[in-house]
């Protein structure tokens, strides 16, 4: 069952997800990461799936801990430990190391976590290397294999050529695509996720989205202080009306 904090910021359409990196094992910057989020006024926190992390993150936040994975075992581990809900994907370092996830591959890790975690809230990222309309395919697939949330990305795959505001479109407009399309496909909560800023985070909503997750915005930071500023800007960006942040 969704944790009710979540299930009303879904259904609200303003939750907003911390991520703190599916490859970060450090455990003080998890910490400043997971504090920052609960400072700053996030739903949810987004943590590598290690049970000695899970115990960390539970130190620092009263938040929903999600932890993320694309090893069902490691995943059920986590929620042994803990964990409120998890999620296949946060692909980015994989792609970097120039691993791809095929809609299949994705679709047969969600089986296979249902089947390890029947009552455990799973959120499943749709990779942005497929077609938008192998996306919104999947997507469907993912919500009749038991997903909770559908998670869309992209960040990785935009080159910006402007600066400033014009910029922070480019660099989000994949992930504002797959979330438009998808979110008009399913009938599940669309998390918009990879390359958002305060900027963007008011179209990720306008888009169909009922949350948004961030980062490399938050997690590369080199301060705390600083961290939590900018999780304070897109929880005031998420609850932003579009048309307000148009009009400024």
């Amino acid at each position: 069952m969704m944790h009710p904090s979540l299930q009303s910021a879904f259904a609200n359409r303003h939750a907003l997800k911390i991520i703190s990196g599916l490859n970060n094992f450090d455990a003080a910057q998890v910490s400043a990461v997971v504090r920052a989020a609960d400072q700053g006024g996030a739903t949810f926190v987004d943590i590598a799936a290690d049970p000695e992390l899970v115990a960390i993150a539970r130190l620092n936040t009263a938040l929903p801990i999600c932890v993320s994975a694309v090893e069902p075992e490691k995943l059920a581990a986590a929620v042994d430990a803990g964990a409120d809900l998890v999620e296949i994907g946060n692909f980015d370092s994989f792609y970097l190391q120039g691993r791809t996830f095929s809609a299949q591959d994705v679709l047969n890790l969600t089986l296979q976590t249902r089947q390890l975690l029947p009552f455990t809230t799973l959120s499943v990222t749709v990779p942005h290397t497929l077609e938008l309309d192998q996306q919104v395919q999947l997507a469907l697939d993912l919500a009749r294999a038991g997903a909770d949330v559908i998670q869309t990305e992209g960040g990785t795959s935009s080159q910006p050529t402007h600066s400033g505001t014009i910029g922070l479109m480019q660099k989000a407009a994949p992930t504002l695509a797959a979330a438009y399309e998808i979110a008009r496909a399913v009938s599940i909560p669309v998390m918009c996720a990879s390359g958002l800023s305060s900027v963007t985070v008011p179209l990720a909503i306008a888009a169909g989205a009922s949350g948004i997750g961030v980062g490399s915005a938050v997690n590369q930071l080199n301060s705390e202080i600083a961290m939590i500023a900018a999780v304070r800007s897109l929880a005031e960006a998420i609850h932003q009306p579009i048309w307000s942040g148009l009009r400024r």
